[in-house]
């Protein structure tokens, strides 16, 4: 498992496909946190936070995670390896565990120079450090949580599929659902006294509980519990192909 999860890492880092990701998500963050004028620019704003990296991250990982994970399992089967790969001595939990993790990893690399971010933030707060520190480690968390509930969609939509735009069109719709559908949903009051409940479903809901600085067990139980669903599906996909 542990020679496929550095394969996997080395298959991103090996080819431009992990580089665009991360110049890409970089790029778009520090336009809009540093360049584009209007409410979302630290500098116009006035405000020692991070804000702007937290609300514009989900959005782009929502379509930049999908572009890495359609190829897991989609190559594999395009390419014919997927036989070879299962072959191996290694359960299917393991296959998927690996795929799984190879992405975390690379979102939490694209991350790690955002830190750049916050150390700027800190220095120029008047007076120095004025950033809620609580806030912002929690939105990093919320994130990071938030990143690899979409890796685990994007594992899944490319093991039901060897096609790869399929793969990233569907996973890119469910991220989207995930995050935004349910929120939605609630608030047409279509459900009475049951619009909370189907706000609390929604990922977004979560992430912004800590976004508040507190890492309440509920929020991290429901992230654990959606990619726990997803990556035991695509064990289950895998599977099949032994029926």
């Amino acid at each position: 498992m542990l020679a496929l999860l550095k394969k996997e890492i080395r298959s991103f880092l090996s080819s431009l496909i992990g580089y665009v990701v991360i110049a890409v998500f970089l790029l778009l963050v520090s336009l809009f946190m540093w360049i584009f004028p209007g409410q979302w620019n630290t500098l116009d704003v006035g405000l020692s936070n991070l804000d702007t990296l937290f609300f514009i991250a989900p959005w782009v990982f929502m379509f930049l995670i999908p572009a890495i994970t359609m190829r897991s399992f989609s190559e594999e089967k395009r390419t014919g390896t997927i036989e070879l790969l299962l072959t191996r001595p290694l359960s299917d939990m393991q296959i998927v565990l690996a795929k799984y993790l190879g992405g975390v990893m690379l979102v939490l690399i694209s991350l790690l120079p955002t830190l750049v971010y916050f150390l700027t933030v800190h220095f120029i707060g008047n007076p120095v450090g004025n950033v809620d520190s609580g806030g912002t480690w929690g939105s990093y968390i919320g994130l990071l949580l938030l990143g690899s509930a979409y890796v685990s969609i994007g594992i899944f939509t490319s093991a039901i599929t060897p096609n790869q735009i399929v793969s990233f069109l569907v996973s890119a719709l469910i991220c989207f659902f995930m995050f935004i559908g349910f929120e939605s949903l609630g608030s047409f009051d279509l459900f009475g006294p049951l619009d909370d409940t189907v706000i609390a479903l929604g990922m977004n809901d979560h992430y912004k509980s800590l976004s508040r600085g507190l890492v309440d067990s509920r929020d991290v139980v429901y992230f654990g519990i959606l990619t726990a669903l997803f990556l035991f599906a695509s064990r289950t996909v895998l599977q099949s192909r032994r029926w």
